[in-house]
């Protein structure tokens, strides 16, 4: 499995607000999405979708005029790659019929593993709920091999 380059690249947006908005006292935090972009590498227009969609989610806040730009819509340690990912892609799900209201599979009559898509979800939406936001954006531990 592998995120979408979107979804990868709100992870990105996002732990560069969290070490951005860390380095400042509670509250007073604001960065634009142009800083994101420079921060990141990512292109501006990116960068902005990408905070459209972060902020309907509930996990960024943005305020307009003199000390507007964006901060994170609550602390850092309260979000998680799910939610990140979630924001992005929608319902973590491991096959398309695990998604409610799809009936597209020509498998569907008659699979025996359906059934148990549900369950996989869970655990793997479980697993990246168990990142915090805190966590990617703090320096790699070294010695940890993939």
């Amino acid at each position: 499995m592998r995120l979408s380059s979107m979804a990868d690249y709100a992870v990105v947006t996002m732990t560069a607000a969290a070490r951005h908005c860390g380095r400042h006292a509670a509250g007073e935090a604001r960065v634009s999405a142009q800083q994101l972009a420079d921060e990141t590498g990512l292109p501006v227009p990116t960068v902005q979708k990408l905070v459209s969609k972060l902020s309907a989610a509930g996990l960024l806040k943005s305020a307009r005029g003199l000390g507007g730009g964006l901060k994170l819509a609550r602390p850092a340690a309260a979000i998680s790659l799910a939610d990140i990912v979630e924001a992005v892609e929608g319902p973590i799900a491991m096959a398309p019929c695990s998604v409610h209201g799809r009936h597209d599979c020509t498998l569907e009559a008659d699979c025996t593993v359906r059934p148990h898509w549900p369950q996989v979800d869970a655990a793997l939406r479980g697993a990246l709920a168990g990142v915090p936001l805190t966590q990617l954006a703090s320096p790699a531990a070294s010695g940890i091999s993939a």
